[in-house]
């Protein structure tokens, strides 16, 4: 999958005044200074998209960027263009703010994956640097009971050695073997040395192509 275009849409304070639900649509969230917007940037192939900060708890809305990439087999046929939407959503564990718009920013965010009708994936980023964090598992676990299906995505792998890194990551999936009979989806990434971005393109480019099937 290629991604032709990414620009960024709009900024909102609930799911209601989101985008029309027209469009398949993916969203991004972790603990904050997770390397989310780095991420982003790195998937679209542009470093300016979504905004990056040293300060965690940047992203204070829900965020939507207007995809537009292939679809399908591009070997067998001229590729078709299929558009969806990608979207940054705020972080949990937020860093130093107020009791009232830590509330604000939780309610915000479970209405939009309880209620946004056209989220077709949630990945959720972990650092792959640290051990398994009970906040972590903890949004996970809400995911599981919200029946919102997720994917994970272990950021920072550049930032830790490899060996540390597969045990955080095998650690992590065996501590969700303790409430989970089937295991998501993950991905190992960098920012920096764009590793992952190919899994994690074709994985969303087999998804469209399914709900392209589906349409016709």
């Amino acid at each position: 999958m290629q991604i032709k275009k990414a620009n960024y849409i709009i900024s909102s304070p609930d799911y209601q005044k989101c985008p029309v639900p027209d469009k398949p649509e993916y969203a991004f969230i972790g603990r904050s200074n997770v390397g989310k917007s780095s991420l982003i940037n790195m998937l679209c192939g542009n470093d300016k998209l979504a905004k990056t900060s040293a300060s965690p708890g940047k992203t204070q809305m829900i965020n939507h960027f207007g995809i537009e990439s292939t679809v399908g087999n591009e070997i067998d046929r001229k590729p078709e263009l299929f558009n969806w939407y990608l979207v940054d959503l705020p972080g949990y564990g937020f860093a130093k703010v107020s009791i009232s718009s830590r509330r604000r920013w939780e309610q915000m965010i479970e209405n939009y994956l309880r209620k946004r009708e056209n989220l077709t994936m949630v990945f959720v980023l972990i650092d792959s640097r640290h051990s398994p964090q009970k906040i972590d598992i903890e949004f996970l676990l809400q995911l599981k009971n919200w029946q919102v299906p997720f994917c994970l995505v272990f950021t920072k792998s550049d930032k830790e050695n490899q060996r540390i890194v597969s045990k955080n990551v095998k650690d992590f999936l065996d501590a969700m073997r303790k409430s989970w009979q089937f295991l998501p989806q993950h991905f190992v990434t960098s920012a920096v040395k764009k590793t992952g971005r190919t899994k994690i393109l074709s994985y969303i480019n087999e998804v469209n192509t399914e709900l392209l099937k589906r349409e016709r």
